[in-house]
């Protein structure tokens, strides 16, 4: 299942993904790097670069979904890809000529937000039109390998070519990958199916909240949402903490802060590699409750970090089993999510699902923090490990199967019937 061939207008779009995944690898971190090496700011500038900037960006994209739905996908794409081509390129051409500040870093990173949010509300719909629907799970784990290659190889290639070539280097790199992908996407040919039409007599912002409507509309989908947020924002919470713990309180060298990340993001090559297999056998709900569980049950173990070579590797083994089980996790997700969404709506539920995990990790990271301020970095793991336990709690249960009547004869496999709809 993992060598099918999907036709050589997936392979355009694969190929735009993965130029611009190993460009945005590259850069991660640029900005709030440049405020620091650049601008010299302190910890309150760099936290709302971090925090602020994302947020605003989730706050421009919500008027955008409507009209990312009724149009063609594709030209959708490839705008967004072009804003945030200028938008990176416009760093390295300010600080060639003296006149970067820090409030064109946060309107960079709000413009970067928002496109990435309508540029992945368009992709998933593209995606669905453009795939047949068996192959939309072999599709997405596709996609998820690449994003988790790029996450191990792009930030540690970053970091040297920071070294060798200056502060702005990654970021020219980040700009240059999206206008490669535009030139992919625009190289994909073919027609593009008609988008839906929008309702009669409705304004250009109508149908805003339709997204969410939909989302908390429909049992399943409520459930994995309601999950996602959760345990997507608790697994993000810990960076921060973790940067303050092993950087600071505990002394590990750079690079070895470096590699407790970077290596265990190999994993996801395995587990997403994996999904089309493991639901094969196993069927669609046994991977969201066992899967879903198992990416949750590790984070606890971050507390055990101590000093030198054991604790790099007790975080590289706990990152490890949390990146194994989200990789095969997420591509099933995915897959689910656009199989339970119609057409008309793809594009809306796709932008409130990342506006609400955006905001989710954004707040329960500030909760993080000021926990750790309180308290300690490690006592604010400690209450992350244990509130992300129950989240597993959230998750779709199986439909039981009804009792035959009397006289009938066996019904369908339970497994069966669960692989084809969870």
């Amino acid at each position: 299942m993992g060598r099918r061939a999907l036709g050589r207008q997936f392979g355009w779009l694969w190929a735009s993904y993965a130029v611009s995944a190993y460009g945005s690898g590259l850069g991660f971190g640029a900005l709030p790097l440049i405020a620091v090496l650049v601008l010299h700011a302190g910890p309150a500038e760099v936290s709302v670069l971090s925090a602020v900037g994302p947020a605003m960006g989730a706050l421009v994209a919500v008027p955008l979904a409507p009209r990312v739905e009724f149009r063609r996908k594709r030209p959708v794409m490839v705008a967004t890809d072009l804003v945030r081509c200028a938008a990176m390129a416009s760093v390295p051409a300010a600080y060639a000529f003296g006149l970067l500040g820090f409030v064109q870093l946060l309107l960079v990173s709000v413009l970067v937000a928002a496109a990435r949010i309508a540029f992945n509300a368009a992709s998933g719909a593209h995606l669905k039109a453009l795939v047949r629907p068996e192959d939309l799970l072999v599709a997405n784990s596709r996609l998820e390998s690449t994003n988790w290659s790029s996450i191990a190889v792009g930030p540690p290639l970053g970091g040297a070519a920071i070294g060798l070539f200056g502060p702005v280097a990654t970021v020219l790199a980040d700009a240059v990958s999206y206008l490669l992908s535009a030139l992919g996407l625009a190289a994909i040919g073919g027609r593009e199916a008609p988008p839906p039409a929008a309702p009669p007599g409705r304004g250009r912002t109508a149908g805003l909240l339709d997204g969410w409507r939909h989302l908390l509309g429909d049992p399943e989908l409520r459930a994995l949402y309601l999950n996602n947020l959760l345990v997507s924002g608790l697994i993000m919470a810990t960076e921060p903490l973790l940067a303050v713990l092993l950087l600071r309180q505990l002394a590990f060298p750079p690079w070895q802060y470096a590699l407790a990340f970077a290596a265990p993001c190999l994993g996801g090559l395995l587990g997403s590699r994996l999904a089309p297999r493991v639901v094969a056998r196993y069927g669609r709900p046994a991977v969201f409750r066992t899967v879903g569980t198992l990416r949750a049950v590790w984070l606890i173990g971050l507390v055990l970090v101590r000093p030198g070579l054991p604790g790099l590797l007790t975080v590289i083994a706990v990152e490890l089993a949390i990146v194994v089980n989200m990789s095969l996790y997420t591509p099933v997700l995915a897959t689910h999510r656009l199989e339970r969404t119609p057409t008309h709506l793809l594009a809306r539920t796709l932008t409130a699902w990342s506006i609400g995990q955006q905001a989710a990790i954004a707040g329960l990271t500030a909760l993080a923090g000021l926990l750790a301020h309180a308290t300690t970095p490690r006592t604010a793991l400690a209450v992350i490990g244990l509130l992300v336990l129950p989240t597993p709690l959230l998750l779709p249960r199986p439909a039981r199967t009804p009792a035959a009547a009397p006289g009938a004869g066996p019904g369908p496999a339970v497994r069966g019937a669960g692989s084809e709809s969870a």
